[in-house]
């Protein structure tokens, strides 16, 4: 994907997740979302700050005392409770925009929408699929930049390799999945390993259930 290509993937899934939170119930609103401590109204908070300027930003940074999810999560908790209608016209008004919070580059507003569109969706039961190109591009930037995620490290040993797609990170035992579970993967995410395959499956953590252990992305 060139540089444009990637934006209209980011344009394309934030316009699809503002039609997902308008169809959400109060009660849906309020379930807690893959991210731990979160419900899905705060992930879909922090979604709305992927504008956030300098400023904020390094104000935050110190509030947190340099914490990178204590950072993300305070800011989110601040911006305080968004109607979900508030919340999806912010993330509909950004679509054909390029800003991007400071320090980041294009891919990590991809890596956000896709992945923090499945921390909503997945409990949910609400079907989102993950487009393998996009999702490809997000889960190679993951494992090639290391903080927050750590992938290589917490996946030594491991092959990854997408079923629905060129994608392969790694070296070791197969796990072997569609594109998009291998991004939760990445990212940390465990609610999907029961559809991945392979010899390495054996090694990941086991889902329990939806299991809320993951790392928030940018």
């Amino acid at each position: 994907m060139d540089l444009d290509d990637v934006w209209r993937s980011i344009d394309s899934e934030r316009l699809s997740l503002a039609d997902l939170l308008d169809d959400l119930s109060p009660g849906e609103w309020e379930t807690p979302s893959l991210c731990s401590g979160w419900l899905v109204r705060d992930v879909a908070a922090h979604l709305t700050q992927a504008h956030m300027g300098y400023r904020d930003a390094l104000v935050g940074a110190v509030r947190a005392r340099g914490s990178f999810d204590r950072m993300i999560r305070d800011a989110a908790l601040r911006s305080g409770p968004l109607p979900p209608q508030e919340c999806s016209r912010r993330i509909r008004a950004m679509a054909g925009s390029r800003r991007r919070a400071p320090m980041v580059s294009p891919l990590e507003p991809l890596i956000d929408v896709l992945v923090h569109g499945q921390d909503i969706a997945v409990p949910l039961g609400r079907q989102r699929p993950v487009p393998p190109v996009p999702a490809a591009v997000a889960a190679q930037r993951v494992w090639d930049m290391g903080f927050p995620f750590r992938a290589r490290k917490r996946l030594a040993g491991l092959r990854l390799r997408a079923t629905d797609g060129d994608l392969v990170l790694g070296e070791g035992a197969p796990v072997e999945g569609a594109t998009g579970d291998l991004l939760l993967l990445v990212t940390g995410r465990t609610a999907t390993v029961h559809r991945l395959s392979g010899e390495g499956v054996q090694r990941l953590p086991a889902a329990h259930g939806h299991r809320r252990d993951a790392r928030r992305t940018t």
